[in-house]
């Protein structure tokens, strides 16, 4: 409990001082934002891990629901039980363990010396997230919107809240519902924080 308090006050100070400074269509231009690219090549996981599935979360998923940055680090979400099948892959395909992540899971370099984190989960959300992805051009499972805004409410860091406000300014009415039933159910804490978070969001796009 004492966590998620944290978390909470940081989405609160976040709003509190975005919220003072914000003025409606001072952000990027809308062609912009509406642009979605996938120029930075990642490493075709697909390749690697087959015996268990998987989803790509973090600064690469963005890149399916906003302009895309440049990240080549992967991050993707596992269910706790697959882990060890996940972990086989990589150790047939030359990956080398660096070390635990401070949360389940563990850190990769791959053979290209791509940084891979193995973020593993045994929540009710996760085994839907990992079921119903959203696929990038090159066929990478990519975790679908509504989960990636819940795992960066969680984790609630600056560059996350700046990313949920940007993306939730830029989905449609269909995909804000889909995401406030998510957030209903599994973060019930953040429902407030959402709803400003979406009217920065769509403040950023002159909306």
């Amino acid at each position: 409990m004492l966590i998620q308090d944290s978390f909470s006050q940081r989405r609160k100070i976040f709003l509190a001082l975005v919220t003072k400074r914000v003025k409606s269509g001072t952000g990027s231009s809308l062609e912009f934002l509406r642009q979605r690219t996938w120029t930075y090549s990642v490493n075709n996981l697909n390749s690697i891990i087959k015996q268990a599935p998987f989803v790509i979360v973090g600064g690469v998923a963005t890149r399916m629901y906003m302009p895309e940055r440049m990240t080549l680090d992967l991050d993707i979400l596992v269910n706790t039980d697959d882990s060890q099948l996940i972990y086989e892959d990589l150790k047939n395909n030359n990956a080398e363990k660096v070390g635990n992540l401070t949360i389940a899971g563990s850190q990769w370099r791959l053979f290209d010396n791509t940084s891979l984190d193995v973020l593993e989960g045994e929540d009710e959300w996760v085994k839907d997230a990992i079921a119903l992805p959203n696929y990038a051009p090159d066929g990478l499972p990519i975790i679908s919107l509504p989960y990636l805004i819940l795992m960066k409410l969680s984790a609630s860091r600056t560059q996350d809240l700046a990313d949920v406000s940007r993306m939730l300014g830029l989905a449609d009415e269909k995909t804000l519902k889909e995401i406030r039933q998510v957030i209903k159910n599994y973060l019930p804490t953040a429902e407030e924080d959402l709803e400003s978070l979406i009217i920065l969001g769509k403040l950023e796009i002159g909306n």
